[in-house]
């Protein structure tokens, strides 16, 4: 196989699991997911649409989803990845780390969007900025043990390594003041982690 040929058998491995991940996505969230220019996300999704793998849904933000068939291509290519890196071991590992830390991410994400003020429970408006200071310097201790589990799962298979920069990007964004970076844009931290936890749970076969 050529290089060019391995470039694009990568692609498009990248861009079928990314939907697989993410559910249904546009260019742009998937340009972001994979780091593929959107004109190449482009151009894989009219390929993998033509083997009809993947779907395009119209309306006043047109997205694209996997079929079943292209489910099921994504199950089996993505295994064979993992056995081809001899890496099931490696990734298992970091999953077994991953699962410790994901139910404070969860915690943390309630404790962003809701907050008791004198014994109530309340959505948090946002108003108080050094109640949101605690909880994202509580966010940037969970990143930087989490730094860690992704460095491993980028070494066993380098696609992780997209994981590393977007969750940072989103953090480092949520500090800078862009709030929905948090929990509340598709490129948000808890949206990501969350995308890196469906890709663990796809990568290894496995269910929630």
């Amino acid at each position: 196989m050529t290089r060019s040929e391995t470039h694009t058998t990568n692609a498009n491995l990248l861009v079928l699991h990314a939907l697989r991940c993410a559910g249904a996505a546009g260019p742009a969230r998937l340009h972001a997911f994979t780091g593929l220019d959107e004109s190449d996300v482009e151009s894989e999704l009219i390929d993998l649409g033509a083997e009809g793998l993947v779907t395009r849904m119209s309306g006043d933000m047109p997205c694209w989803l996997l079929t079943d068939t292209g489910r099921a291509a994504d199950a089996e290519r993505i295994t064979d990845e993992l056995t081809s890196a001899n890496a099931r071991g490696a990734v298992e590992a970091a999953f077994d780390r991953f699962l410790v830390l994901n139910p404070e991410l969860l915690d943390l994400c309630a404790a962003w969007q809701l907050r008791t003020v004198d014994g109530i429970m309340n959505a948090n408006d946002h108003s108080d900025p050094v109640y949101d200071s605690r909880v994202l310097d509580r966010f940037a201790d969970l990143d930087r043990r989490a730094a860690p589990v992704c460095a491993e799962l980028s070494a066993a298979l380098p696609r992780f390594g997209r994981y590393r920069d977007r969750l940072a990007g989103a953090l480092d964004r949520a500090a800078s003041g862009a709030l929905e970076y948090v929990t509340d844009s598709t490129a948000s931290y808890h949206t990501v982690w969350a995308e890196l936890h469906e890709d663990l749970l796809a990568t290894l076969g496995m269910r929630r």
